[in-house]
């Protein structure tokens, strides 16, 4: 059995009572008016939780990576919006943190940590190039002794309220190879020549922010470079093994919130003389759900372990994400038809669960391609 130590204890009970002090008596108002939560996630970085995982000497906590899915996973249950722009603060904050310059972990990371940014972004999709990231079109090219920067991303969480943004390009073109050839920059929030798009349209975490990006002869200087020219896919794969640690802690959250409110909606709901939590069929769907869920955390914690080890996650990490996010939609499909009518209509938090938990079998890798990254490694 898992047993968190004291510092885990602290950063997970500090989490779960602002989530479910501040952020859960108003997620569903978040929800319906599309708001981001600037503010709450202001109140994230003064208790530190967008820097969990980063050095303290950049302002992190420097709890570790089971300290950091825990935290999400109490974030995810009060208000899962709130939490995707968490995980891509602490993902962000991270890459630089290990692959940055001294001078960029000093200039980006502070910010992000201590909420003077309220949100960095992760820019590596585009538009005919989601699992397929390899096939990005974004290209940076030098001039003099910097970059000019062209191309458009799409689905960037945050990429309109960053302070900063971890942006790929292809920096040279490598026949047979279009993974080589991709570099990493940071680009700062405003600068000229960035634009953001019309904010979409999703059918869940409507109060985080998700817009397309177009990048239009964007000078960077040198020293906007992270890490080795060339070195760009690698980056990004090492943050996404990562960052699926994060969407699994938060499909966590979002799974066990729906059978915590399926299971009071059960007690409380009567039907034929008696609560329907009495009946069977009921019973049996919150039991298969309870499970599932506990498998999930289990899964997701024994990843982050090996992730703060600095031992190999990358099957383990995809397990856990493909585990979590499956069952969290599961989990969310039954606490709607506990509910009946009610998980139907927005009275009840059910229908806004079944929308949040959806995308989290998609983003951060989806669930083909983490069959692909564990069948790999199974048969190796």
């Amino acid at each position: 059995m898992f047993e968190p130590n004291e510092t885990q204890n602290m950063v997970r009970d500090a989490a779960r009572r602002f989530a479910q002090e501040t952020l859960a008596p108003i997620a569903g108002e978040l929800d319906r008016e599309q708001r981001f939560p600037a503010e709450q996630l202001k109140q994230l970085a003064e208790l530190g939780l967008m820097g969990v995982n980063v050095p303290e000497e950049y302002g992190g906590a420097a709890a570790g990576a089971v300290a950091y899915v825990m935290a999400m996973m109490e974030i995810a249950a009060g208000c899962a919006s709130t939490a995707v722009t968490m995980a891509v603060n602490n993902m962000v904050a991270e890459i630089i943190s290990r692959f940055g310059s001294e001078e960029q972990k000093k200039r980006y990371v502070p910010e992000i940590t201590s909420g003077r940014f309220v949100s960095a972004s992760f820019a590596l999709s585009e538009a005919q190039s989601g699992s397929d990231a390899a096939a990005l079109r974004s290209n940076a090219k030098r001039e003099g002794d910097g970059w000019i920067l062209n191309g458009s991303k799409q689905w960037i969480t945050s990429g309109d309220k960053a302070g900063v943004l971890v942006v790929w390009a292809r920096t040279e073109s490598v026949a047979g190879h279009p993974s080589k050839g991709i570099s990493c920059f940071l680009v700062e929030g405003g600068v000229k020549g960035l634009s953001a798009g019309k904010h979409e349209d999703k059918m869940g975490l409507r109060a985080s922010s998700t817009v397309p990006l177009a990048f239009e002869d964007v000078r960077l200087p040198k020293s906007a470079l992270l890490g080795a020219e060339g070195q760009g896919f690698a980056i990004a794969m090492t943050a996404l093994d990562g960052g699926r640690l994060g969407i699994a802690a938060q499909a966590c959250g979002i799974g066990a919130a729906a059978v915590d409110d399926a299971v009071k909606y059960a007690r409380d709901r009567h039907a034929f003389g008696k609560a329907i939590g009495d009946f069977q069929a009921i019973r049996f769907m919150l039991a298969d759900c309870a499970t599932e869920m506990d498998a999930a955390r289990l899964l997701t914690l024994r990843a982050a372990a090996l992730k703060e080890a600095g031992r190999p996650f990358t099957r383990e990490g995809s397990m856990a994400k493909l585990f979590a996010s499956e069952a969290a939609n599961r989990a969310a499909q039954v606490g709607v038809q506990i509910h009946g009518g009610y998980g139907y209509v927005g009275e009840f938090p059910a229908e806004r669960h079944y929308r949040d938990a959806r995308v989290t079998t998609i983003y951060e890798g989806t669930s083909e391609i983490q069959r692909i990254v564990i069948a790999r490694d199974v048969l190796r």
